[in-house]
């Protein structure tokens, strides 16, 4: 079974809750009523193609790290989990406030020239973060390391050896501080790989 494998099968356990395909073509899975009307828990994107993949390294000017390149031509154009409490970055084709434009992943335009670190190497690529603080996530392309950073800070806090290693703990984290209709068991934990004072 591969990494992703395991991460669909940590997501579905929410299929009860619901499950569809939006109109972009995004899967969701797991009613949140709790949170908005429209809301799910989790989004899975359609995968990218490589015209997808040469438009963003075009725009970000810098080739996207393999392993990531692979989950998004292959897995899902970035991620939403928990109502994007964890997300990852990829290409968003559409712009608005409407419903469907909320389901895009957020660009990797943005942690990468917009919002990236002053003291961010050439050498990291940022992919996610969470919406608990704006922390982020980044690949160092030199060890295909995955290191976690504040917003605006990219001294590496916590680090995984590679992307399937960080994103598989990751989910597998979540999904214990979340119930079984997806609402967070404690309000006060913060849900970051570590907490940032």
């Amino acid at each position: 079974m591969n990494y992703f494998e395991e991460v669909k099968r940590e997501i579905f356990k929410y299929k009860n809750l619901g499950e569809e395909i939006s109109q972009n073509g995004a899967l969701l899975i797991g009613r949140a009523p709790h949170v908005a009307e429209f809301a799910w828990l989790h989004r899975i994107n359609p995968v990218l193609t490589d015209d997808d993949i040469r438009k963003i390294e075009a725009e970000l000017k810098t080739k996207i790290p393999n392993d990531y390149k692979f989950f998004l031509q292959h897995y899902s154009n970035g991620l939403g989990i928990f109502v994007s409490k964890f997300y990852l970055y990829g290409l968003r084709k559409e712009l608005g406030r409407s419903i469907e434009a909320s389901r895009q992943p957020y660009s990797l335009v943005i942690p990468n020239i917009d919002e990236r670190p002053e003291n961010a190497k050439p050498s990291y690529f940022f992919i996610g973060g969470y919406s608990w603080d704006g922390s982020k996530l980044y690949i160092e392309s030199d060890t295909n390391f995955v290191h976690y950073c504040a917003r605006w800070d990219a001294t590496s806090l916590h680090q995984w050896k590679s992307f399937e290693e960080m994103l598989l703990s990751e989910i597998k984290r979540l999904v214990n501080l979340f119930d079984a209709n997806g609402i967070i068991i404690n309000n006060n934990l913060h849900t970051t790989p570590v907490e940032i004072k």
